[in-house]
């Protein structure tokens, strides 16, 4: 089949992959002329495990192409993914611009039937807003031709998406027509054998399901954390509540570590875009405003801990830490909690020493060049001659670090565990002081 997929960020990339590899021809459209032109000299524009190896065997097998033309990529396929962003407007709600921009240039170029798939996130009702763009298209062009419009939402985990593509949980199909159902069927056959894993429902359901699948994670996340601050009051530890209630099935083992809040570009964006829908139709969304207050203090809880043992004034300190990018195996900053916690240590007048496997380049396009931080090029120079050590990012080489080398490299032993992969006795015993999120010292 032929799939045409506006918009080449993370989802559209990752979606023309996998659909190229398995079988079908799939060309990517993008405004940005410089993204396109790396695309097609080999490079990628974002890091994602595996997606080079996958982008690279499309192209040299012909299936898989990228270019700016918005009329050939009309043209090219039966299939027409809406993959752009839908970054939260001044109120939080989505930004539906670039959505309904591609909608008219759907119906302002095609020439036969189309299927529509918008696999954005997208509010409730976008359907019916993509829809009359395009018949409105259509009838300025005097044409009449039929198309579907499907909501197909993505399901994606940044760092393992590859994985998610290939073999997914369940493919969410939301259509007003039997054929449409029947062609995104056939259209997902691939990823359909083991048994059947495509939910057919509205396309208003479809649109809800995927705020609704998000928020839900969310929730988990804020709730544990709630759940590990009144721990540190309690004197108990949040590791071994967490171990007590996720052997129970009903609740399991997702989503339940205690951290430093939820990042990226999924989570808070659609926490928000949910709560702001409610307040759209008269709703007060009690659950979504508690999730995201506590989510917005939980990535402060570092910095409170930090100004609990050194000071309100940080000046002429400096903070070694370990994690830039919002979740391990990506390069992504957009909300990261990092990026809360070196805002507020230059505030309040610190340094930071700051290294990430992946995001560095990120951070040096969001920050430029400060004399309050410094990025290094691994995880010991980023020690050196530092007051503490934060760990913000739990990379797989982070977890194991020297003992003896963070104390011959700091200036004192202190290490805040925002993640909390450091056992609090073994770093006793090692002659630290340890703060986690729920469990180690109590400081605030």
């Amino acid at each position: 089949m032929k799939v045409t997929i506006f918009g080449s960020g993370y989802v559209g990339l990752v979606t023309g992959a996998c659909l190229a590899e398995a079988g079908h021809h799939v060309m990517c459209v993008d405004v940005d002329a410089e993204k396109i032109a790396l695309l097609n000299a080999g490079g990628v524009p974002i890091y994602e495990p595996g997606l080079d190896t996958l982008i690279a065997e499309g192209r040299e097998n012909g299936r898989l192409q990228f270019t700016t033309s918005p009329e050939h990529g009309v043209a090219f396929g039966e299939f027409q993914f809406i993959a752009v962003g839908t970054p939260p407007d001044e109120d939080g709600s989505a930004d539906l611009q670039y959505v309904l921009q591609v909608a008219s240039t759907i119906g302002q170029h095609m020439d036969e039937e189309k299927i529509i798939v918008d696999k954005s996130t997208v509010p409730v009702g976008t359907g019916d807003k993509v829809k009359a763009c395009v018949a409105e298209q259509l009838q300025k062009r005097g044409k009449d031709l039929p198309f579907h419009v499907v909501s197909n939402p993505e399901f994606l985990k940044e760092g393992a998406a590859i994985a998610d593509a290939r073999r997914p949980d369940r493919i969410v199909v939301g259509a007003e027509s039997e054929e449409a159902h029947q062609r995104m069927r056939q259209l997902y056959a691939p990823f359909n054998r083991n048994h059947d894993k495509i939910v057919a429902m509205d396309i208003r359901s479809a649109e809800l399901t995927k705020y609704a699948a998000n928020a839900m994670l969310a929730t988990k996340i804020s709730f544990m954390n709630e759940i590990a601050n009144l721990a540190e009051h309690l004197g108990a530890d949040v590791e071994m509540v967490r171990q007590g209630i996720g052997s129970d099935p009903r609740i399991g083992f997702h989503f339940i570590y205690p951290g430093t809040g939820y990042g990226g570009s999924c989570f808070p964006k659609d926490v928000q875009a949910l709560k702001r829908m409610a307040e759209q139709i008269g709703y007060e969304p009690l659950m979504m405003k508690a999730v995201e207050a506590v989510n917005q203090r939980q990535k402060m809880r570092l910095v409170d801990k930090i100004h609990a043992f050194f000071g309100e004034d940080l000046s002429g300190k400096v903070f070694a830490l370990w994690g830039l990018a919002f979740k391990p195996n990506t390069d992504d900053m957009r909300e990261a909690p990092s990026r809360v916690i070196m805002e507020a240590l230059w505030q309040a007048g610190a340094r930071v020493q700051a290294y990430d496997p992946e995001a560095m380049q990120e951070c040096r396009r969001i920050y430029g060049e400060r004399e309050d931080l410094q990025l290094c090029e691994n995880p010991d120079q980023a020690l050196d001659g530092a007051d503490a050590l934060l760990l913000v990012t739990e990379w797989k080489r982070f977890w194991n670090p020297d003992p003896d080398n963070l104390k011959k490299r700091l200036k004192q032993p202190v290490v805040f565990d925002g993640r909390n992969i450091y056992d609090p006795r073994q770093m006793r015993e090692a002659g630290f002081r340890y703060f986690g999120i729920g469990r180690g010292e109590r400081l605030v």
